[in-house]
């Protein structure tokens, strides 16, 4: 099942944001994330808000009407902002969004448009199964304005597949990457590596695959158990092994070593690209503190300092919207400390790094160790005067923010 919603304070129907919080907007990049909550099967690691057409039912939401319910919320997003900021950034996630149609994908990019606007340059990103791209459905997509498509391989392995019940074949990565590139679009694939059963050599095989493709953008993440999820029951069950920190470690390094050697650069723990102009622009936003709102079941937003997240189910969110009610179920208004702390742990995975004199004593503190430990580079911190890790840094990244913070 979906992991659940965090706690926090109610949301006020009427979505009305403190005139703080709506002050910030114009100083930071601006996003819209939209959460297309439909999959053909339930991947059994996966714990995002994702449902099955069977799991619906017939009311609310659903695949044919996704794309009106998610204009609703663009129309209240402008009354709550008011004077709305030009978008620089839009993300389609998942869920997989291309089980809409190009033309309801398009139309949603449509509204943005036409609501806040977007900027010359925007960046504009649909995720993708390798089975559900077509060149048709991606020549619609690019004419409406999409510039990248971020497409799931996972693996190039069939038995690594089948552990994850990915369902595509892996043939098919080479066919939508090449369909993508005739479009016209930036490519990004994501990996998993650490999957039960999964061998070094296996994880190599699919880094060599993934690159043979030459993608602008790869993704990297270490498989993470989930409670609530099918692969957690069989954990526990003792059906499958856990993944290991030490494999996971190991297969982290070896995919530096690989796609540095392939021309691609780290500039996030999990994330490499081609060229700096290959980086998600919109994930960026996300680790810059940037402001964005979430649009769809269970999406989160944030706007100043005030973060908020709707509610999950699909059905719930269409009611809510069709209602001209804010679909949030809650939401927090940040602490200064809760913001520096955010600041750090989010800017020390970034190859840019975090500027010393952003950390307040203890952490200032704390660099001399964490160089003397290999963990933070030593020339980056005395010539540019900012924390950036190490690659065995980047394999202890909670360790490192734990100590930046003061914590032990």
């Amino acid at each position: 099942m979906p992991s659940a919603l965090p706690d926090g304070d109610p949301a006020p129907p009427d979505g009305a944001l403190p005139q703080a919080s709506l002050q910030a907007l114009g100083r930071r990049p601006f996003g819209i994330y939209l959460h297309v909550p439909f999959c053909s099967v339930r991947c059994g690691y996966c714990d995002f808000n994702t449902y099955t057409l069977t799991e619906l039912g017939v009311d609310g939401a659903s695949v044919a009407t996704f794309a009106d319910a998610a204009l609703r919320e663009l129309a209240f997003a402008v009354e709550v902002l008011g004077e709305v900021p030009t978008v620089d950034t839009v993300f389609v996630g998942g869920g997989t969004p291309t089980m809409l149609a190009a033309q309801d994908l398009a139309r949603m990019l449509a509204g943005i448009r036409d609501r806040f606007g977007l900027a010359p340059d925007a960046e504009v990103t649909t995720e993708a199964n390798p089975d559900s791209v077509t060149r048709e459905g991606l020549e619609v997509l690019a004419e409406a304005g999409f510039t990248r498509v971020s497409l799931g391989m996972q693996s190039a392995v069939p038995q690594v597949l089948q552990t994850l019940e990915r369902t595509h074949d892996p043939a098919n990565v080479e066919r939508a990457v090449a369909a993508a590139r005739a479009a016209g679009f930036q490519v990004s694939l994501d990996l998993i590596y650490g999957t039960p059963g999964e061998s070094l050599d296996d994880w190599r095989t699919s880094l060599a695959a993934a690159t043979s493709l030459e993608p602008d953008h790869v993704s990297a993440y270490a498989l993470v158990v989930e409670e609530g999820t099918k692969l957690a029951a069989q954990v526990r069950r003792g059906q499958v092994p856990a993944p290991e920190d030490d494999d996971e470690a190991a297969k982290y390094e070896i995919a530096d070593e690989h796609l540095a050697g392939a021309g691609y650069s780290w500039y996030e723990v999990s994330n490499w690209a081609r060229r700096d102009d290959a980086r998600c622009r919109h994930n960026e936003g996300y680790w810059a503190d940037g402001n964005w709102w979430g649009i769809g079941p269970g999406a989160h937003s944030h706007v100043g300092g005030v973060r908020w997240w709707n509610v999950k189910h699909p059905n719930a969110y269409a009611a809510r919207v069709a209602d001209g009610l804010s679909p949030a179920h809650g939401r927090e208004t940040l602490t200064d400390e809760q913001r520096y702390d955010e600041r750090v742990l989010l800017a020390v995975r970034l190859v840019d790094g975090l500027p010393i004199e952003d950390l307040r004593a203890d952490g200032r503190l704390a660099v001399a160790g964490l160089i003397t430990d290999g963990l933070v580079d030593g020339q980056a911190a005395l010539r540019r005067q900012r924390v950036v890790l190490t690659r065995q840094g980047r394999l202890l990244t909670d360790t490192v923010v734990r100590r930046l913070l003061g914590l032990r």
